[in-house]
């Protein structure tokens, strides 16, 4: 049994080698009180474990708590919304999901007004919902493709006219 066996690896890379366009981009902040408030609640926490820990420098908790509030707003922060020409085509990414445009039946933005109708009683269970509450509008994407279980996509995003202009162009 002198059997030897050669095993040889390539580079392995989960990064895209084609150029893209980015034809639409939003990031999905958090209002900018939101800032304010995580501060403020930190610098709170921060004076009542300095009142109550005499023996830790006056500064740490401040940073340690103001940095803890600045990454949780950064992380609440992370969500983004695209739509980019792939050279092959236009594809909508929303947070981690991929939606190539050659899928999409029809679009509609869904207004402030009309968002708990359609997260609510009118939603369906198998849609993809990428929803962020800090966000208004939303965009509804409905799938043409017979092998995807999900009916449509609904997207958080404030200007949901210029993401379906740009996925249609």
């Amino acid at each position: 049994m002198g059997t030897i066996r050669e095993t040889t690896l390539g580079l392995v890379t989960g990064a895209r080698t084609s150029r893209q366009t980015v034809r639409y981009r939003e990031r999905l902040w958090v209002p900018w009180w939101w800032w304010l408030v995580g501060l403020v609640v930190s610098a709170v926490f921060a004076t009542e474990v300095n009142m109550g820990v005499r023996t830790l420098p006056n500064w740490l908790p401040y940073a340690v708590l103001a940095t803890a509030s600045v990454g949780v707003l950064l992380w609440l922060s992370r969500t983004e919304v695209q739509v980019t020409d792939t050279g092959s085509g236009l594809e909508l990414l929303a947070d981690q999901a991929h939606l190539p445009a050659s899928a999409v039946a029809s679009s509609a933005a869904v207004p402030r007004s009309a968002k708990s109708a359609a997260l609510g009683r009118q939603l369906d269970p198998a849609a993809f919902v990428v929803h962020r509450s800090w966000v208004g509008p939303m965009a509804l994407v409905v799938l043409d493709d017979a092998d995807d279980p999900t009916p449509y996509w609904l997207v958080s995003c404030r200007h949901p006219e210029r993401m379906l202009a740009a996925l249609r162009s």
